[in-house]
């Protein structure tokens, strides 16, 4: 009965042992977490602490405005100056251009309206030839010379201005006679008394022309 006795105290001590174990163990991991607890806590409290600090700090620099050196300024002001004379010697070298352009249209239009009566004289002088003298050196001469003369004036850009059978343009031509004429059509040249030119899409003189009504 002894050794049951003790046997069973035994175990009763064993049982009792193995609770307090747990009992101790079940603390420390209470303890343990607290402390863990406590550390993260204070990590976050940090970390808070610092993105605030960052975030003031972020404020501050963002407020204050850099001050500019003087020498920056000096090269800012002076590029800044240069480059509207740039621009403004850009406009003036185009102005100019179209000016010396414009002007020499002008020049060159009054040459040509110089020239236009030489051309007229030649072109009546040619027609008034009778048959029988085309084959004679002066007259073949002459047509030459002519055919000289327009084949260079079409080369500067002079172009004579078709009449006879276009209709009728006012930019273009001045009716100085008008005519009943069904066969021809309404507001179709039938005649041309005088050519007209052009230069450079520009009308030098108008053709003299008979309209149909």
């Amino acid at each position: 009965m002894e050794k049951e006795f003790s046997k069973e105290e035994m175990v009763k001590e064993a049982v009792e042992e193995a609770k307090k174990a747990a009992k101790e163990q079940q603390t420390e991991m209470e303890e343990t977490s607290e402390e863990v607890t406590d550390e993260e806590l204070a990590e976050e409290k940090d970390s808070e602490a610092g993105e605030d600090g960052a975030e003031k700090k972020d404020k501050k620099l963002f407020k204050r405005k850099p001050k500019k050196d003087k020498k920056d300024e000096q090269i800012e002001e002076l590029t800044d100056r240069l480059t509207r004379q740039m621009a403004e010697f850009d406009n003036f070298r185009k102005r100019t251009e179209k000016e010396k352009s414009a002007m020499y249209e002008v020049g060159a239009k009054d040459i040509i309206e110089k020239i236009l009566p030489v051309i007229d004289n030649f072109e009546r002088g040619l027609s008034a030839v009778i048959e029988e003298q085309k084959d004679d050196s002066f007259v073949t001469g002459m047509e030459m010379v002519y055919k000289q003369i327009m084949t260079t004036l079409d080369g500067v850009g002079v172009k004579v201005i078709e009449a006879v059978g276009q209709e009728f343009n006012p930019d273009l031509h001045n009716a100085v006679m008008h005519v009943e004429d069904e066969e021809a059509g309404e507001n179709i040249i039938v005649e041309e008394f005088q050519k007209g030119y052009t230069y450079r899409d520009s009308v030098v003189r108008h053709s003299m022309v008979k309209v149909a009504n």
